[in-house]
């Protein structure tokens, strides 16, 4: 079975930077696409950034020019690089994998931007 944990979350103040890990283990199966969502309070779910497994990024317009995705295979890790964070910023972030033709998701972890 898919499991997905992920790290790096925190408070930070607004212009500050984090970086979140996510590390799919029991996997077994080939991993096609990861990517990045975020929650924050009170709102839906929104897409963030994605890599496939070819390597082509994507990315929400709001975090174009600061965020930076990326992983690595033989670790079965994706990264998300976050600069010049701002508050708006702030949610609980989670993973997301597509392997085996399903998706799986982590429990996510919480980023808060204080202004």
């Amino acid at each position: 079975q898919v499991q997905l944990v992920e790290s790096g979350g925190g408070l930070v103040q607004a212009g500050g930077s984090l970086r979140l890990s996510c590390v799919v283990t029991r996997s077994g199966f080939r991993i096609d696409a990861m990517d990045w969502y975020r929650q924050g309070s009170g709102e839906q779910r929104e897409f963030v950034a994605g890599v496939s497994s070819a390597g082509v990024e994507l990315y929400a317009d709001s975090v174009k020019g600061r965020f930076t995705i990326s992983r690595d295979n033989a670790r079965n890790t994706v990264y998300l690089q976050m600069n010049s964070l701002k508050p708006e910023d702030t949610g609980v972030y989670f993973c997301k994998v597509q392997a085996n033709r399903a998706d799986y998701w982590g429990r996510g972890t919480q980023v808060t931007v204080s202004s």
